[in-house]
């Protein structure tokens, strides 16, 4: 088997959809040689801020010396993001080696119980931090907790960002169930931390740990005019990323018995942290007409992957605290499974430009409709559809600030089109494309 043999056989998995459930996952674990109990996690789960919070904690217990594996989804260009031991992403050659161990395994398995993409990966992950002898494991949940693949671990703490709407078909219609499903990670004993604020959300959490015996910490926005949040300036922009850092704080400090961290080492893991492709600052020169970089003045480019109505609030309250009075061109292109007519509304009224594309997938939302609701809310806008992505860009080339949004699927095409990122030899985004089946 190559690499490319092995990502098809990845590609080949995503037929059997997501399945919601924890048997497979917990015997494709067990023919591992149960890899989950010789590491320590920290289990997130939350509607956003997911993946910045596990960068975070990453971060800072790298910074105090420790080998730190970390496990995230979706991918932005290449599947080996999604593993990574001290940010170093699994190399090809054990990709390689990880999909024929669990070819073999999968054999095991009847056509009608084959294991998923996501189960797969989920054991894989764990196979290769326990070889690579991960001191801990940040551990985030695919999609909602408590049937989620990632649940057959036992962490140290369990962390719950936020409760927001998404997913809504799988997980459920009001944030009462939505919350019930996260909290699903929370384990009899084990410390929880969460910022979540809706009252309904809050307080079946609440519940869930007073069931599970779990102390829980609840922050809230004054924890971050805590030290050292007050006096650092974060590199991830926002102030939803102060919340994470918050959180992610909070979670340090819980632990702080059991894996210490000094307060230097938080100063720099949270000074050091990277997250691209959320709130990510991108400048180039603008192309004069003649088509040589002109030296002065630069385009700015924003890339984020806000992919629901609350990424798209947060990502507007970003533009009006970083860049007030400027309205931007706006690309846009978010997936038909979502509330895009909501994200138009809350996103289109700061643009002065809106350029509707299509996503590189088979759910992305019809750019036509992502018009007519952007024209519905700000009819004073420049509002078209483009082709693609890269028309998209050509047509904004010698705009002054570009914001990218709507879908990460979206964010990685731009990463790829920006070079700001390496290219697979073949397009690994589809790998996050998946249907849940119950």
């Amino acid at each position: 088997m190559n690499y490319a043999e092995a990502i098809q056989f990845l590609y080949d998995l995503r037929l059997f959809g997501a399945k919601f459930g924890l048997e497979n996952t917990f015997k494709l674990a067990a023919l591992a040689g149960e890899p989950q109990r010789r590491l320590r996690f920290i289990h997130v789960a939350g509607t956003n801020g997911k993946g910045s919070t596990c960068a975070m904690l990453e971060s800072m217990y790298r910074a105090s010396g420790l080998r730190v594996g970390l496990f995230t989804s979706p991918h932005l260009v290449s599947f080996a993001e999604r593993i990574q031991v001290n940010r170093r992403p699994v190399p090809e050659r054990e990709v390689v080696r990880l999909v024929e161990e669990m070819r073999a395994w999968v054999r095991q398995f009847s056509p009608e119980h084959s294991p998923t993409f996501f189960e797969a990966v989920t054991v894989m992950a764990l196979r290769y931090f326990a070889e690579q002898g991960c001191d801990l494991v940040i551990w985030e949940t695919g999609l909602g907790g408590r049937l989620d693949s990632t649940n057959i671990v036992t962490p140290l703490a369990s962390v719950i960002t936020n409760i927001q709407f998404d997913h809504q078909r799988w997980l459920g219609e009001t944030l009462a169930r939505i919350a019930a499903e996260k909290a699903g990670i929370l384990k009899p004993g084990v410390p929880a931390i969460t910022a979540a604020e809706e009252p309904e959300a809050l307080a079946v959490i609440q519940e869930t740990a007073l069931q599970q015996h779990s102390p829980l910490t609840l922050v809230t926005p004054a924890h971050t005019q805590h030290p050292p949040l007050d006096a650092l300036r974060l590199p991830l922009l926002g102030w939803h990323q102060r919340m994470n850092a918050a959180v992610a704080l909070a979670t340090v400090r819980t632990l702080q018995a059991q894996v210490p961290v000094s307060d230097a080492a938080i100063r720099a893991g949270l000074l050091g942290v990277r997250w691209p492709g959320r709130l990510q600052l991108v400048e180039r020169p603008l192309r004069a007409a003649d088509g040589k970089s002109a030296p002065k003045p630069i385009q700015r480019l924003l890339l984020d992957g806000a992919h629901n109505s609350g990424g798209v609030t947060t990502l507007r309250a970003a533009l009006e605290e970083h860049f007030p009075n400027t309205r931007p061109t706006v690309i846009l292109g978010i997936m038909q499974d979502k509330d895009w007519d909501l994200m138009c509304e809350i996103l289109a009224p700061l643009a002065a430009r809106i350029l509707c594309t299509p996503v590189g997938s088979e759910r992305s939302a019809d750019p036509a409709k992502l018009r007519e609701a952007c024209r519905r809310t700000n009819p004073e806008a420049q509002v078209a559809v483009c082709a693609s992505l890269a028309d998209a860009l050509r047509l904004a080339g010698n705009d002054p600030f570009v914001v990218i949004a709507g879908s990460l699927y979206l964010i990685g095409e731009a990463m790829e089109f920006l070079h700001l990122t390496a290219t697979p030899p073949a397009d690994e985004k589809a790998l996050n494309e998946w249907s849940a089946k119950r």
